[in-house]
Order: structure tokens, then C-alpha cells, then sequence
């Protein structure tokens, strides 16, 4: 039981710390309006495992810290990479996994950013959809395929 409980804490923290790590190394790209947060691309891994989702929520928080837009980025960005996760977690089929971040994120940051730039609500909505879209589905999809055909046993 003990090793179930370390493996799972491992996970989760290696995921939340890869996921921190490339948002800043790609951070010119992973914050503002229009944005592809490249390391949006893990959140497709609440589909292989659970560990995930406290993962992505952690790295996100540390993520958002860094980032500069403050207390709202802190909890509202990772309260809705939390929401993504979970729902990506419960979602019944592999291609709908990256749905759930593309809608939520789209519609909670969207939003969040309309707030706190003054900026369009739609377009921005639209921009962080779009952001969502490409890292999820052109990073994140073939993510999972590749990990659950050759890394099946890690997850």
C-alpha cells in the first residue's frame, strides 16, 4: 500500500514539476491574451492516470506564481487547469481527452484576461481556445498515443 501511495506522490510531482518547467521555458508564449501554453500538452495525462491531476494543478499554481498576473492567475488559472484535469480524468474515450482544457480553459482564462487587460471577451475566449487547441491536440494527442503504446506500465 505504501509503494502505491510514494509511486502515486512521485507521479504527481514529477508531472506538476515537468509541466512548470516547460511553461517557463517557453513563458514569452505561455501567458497573455493570445497564448499557446505549450505545456497545456500534459493535460491530456489525467487520461492515463490520476496522478495527474494534483500534478497539473501544482505545477500550474507555480506556474501562474511565476507568471505576474497576480492572485486571479493564481486561483482562477489553476482552478480551471484543476476543473480540465479532473473532467479529462473522467473523460470515456482517448480523442475527447483533450476536449475538457480546450473549453474550460478557453472559457475561464478567456475570461480572467478580459478582466484583467480590458480586452474583448469573444476574441480573447477564441485566442486561448485556439492556444488550447494546438498545444492539446498537436502536442498533447500524439503525447498520449506515444505514452500509452510505449510506457503503458508506467501508468
Amino acid at each position: 500500500m505504501k509503494n502505491n501511495r510514494l509511486e502515486y506522490l512521485i507521479k504527481a510531482a514529477l508531472i506538476g514539476a515537468i509541466y512548470f518547467i516547460i511553461t517557463i521555458i517557453f513563458a514569452p508564449i505561455s501567458y497573455g491574451p493570445i497564448q499557446i501554453r505549450i505545456s497545456e500538452a500534459l493535460t491530456v495525462l489525467p487520461f492515463l492516470t490520476h496522478a495527474a491531476v494534483p500534478g497539473l494543478f501544482i505545477g500550474c499554481i507555480l506556474a501562474n506564481i511565476y507568471g505576474g498576473y497576480g492572485i486571479h492567475d493564481i486561483i482562477f488559472g489553476s482552478l480551471a487547469t484543476l476543473i480540465a484535469a479532473y473532467l479529462t480524468y473522467k473523460t470515456p474515450s482517448k480523442i475527447l481527452a483533450p476536449v475538457p482544457p480546450i473549453i474550460i480553459n478557453g472559457l475561464i482564462i478567456g475570461s480572467m484576461l478580459h478582466f484583467l487587460l480590458q480586452v474583448p471577451l469573444i476574441a480573447t475566449i477564441l485566442y486561448v481556445s485556439l492556444g488550447e487547441l494546438i498545444a492539446c491536440y498537436f502536442l498533447g494527442y500524439p503525447l498520449l498515443l506515444l505514452l500509452e503504446r510505449r510506457f503503458k506500465d508506467l501508468f
